[in-house]
């Protein structure tokens, strides 16, 4: 269920995240009861139950979206790749930061 809520939510996860703290949010005063805040935490007690498989108190941030946002489609894993090869100059399989300043302005 997570996964499917942020899914929908792609990189608003923050506005999403106020949405839901409007949804629990009963008396729409911006606040929320102890009551409220102790249901939330027990959502995130169980998400954190699974995503700490584990039980090693950490959890792997490449894991976390991974869980989150399962596998990339087959055509994003390709443009991917093509990225890649494009940045990979030298073909030795790592691209230092170097080469990718030559290919991208974050302007």
């Amino acid at each position: 269920i997570f996964r499917e809520i942020l899914s929908k939510r792609g990189v608003q996860v923050i506005t999403g995240l106020g949405k839901y703290f409007r949804q629990i949010d009963k008396n729409s005063n911006g606040f929320l009861s102890q009551a409220a805040l102790k249901e939330a935490l027990k959502e995130f007690q169980s998400l954190w139950l699974i995503l700490d498989d584990s039980k090693s108190d950490k959890v792997d941030y490449g894991e976390f979206t991974h869980a989150v946002f399962g596998e990339m489609s087959e055509y994003r894993k390709a443009f991917v790749r093509k990225a890649y090869m494009k940045l990979d100059f030298n073909k030795t399989g790592s691209v230092p930061m170097v080469d990718v300043r030559k290919c991208y302005c974050a302007k």
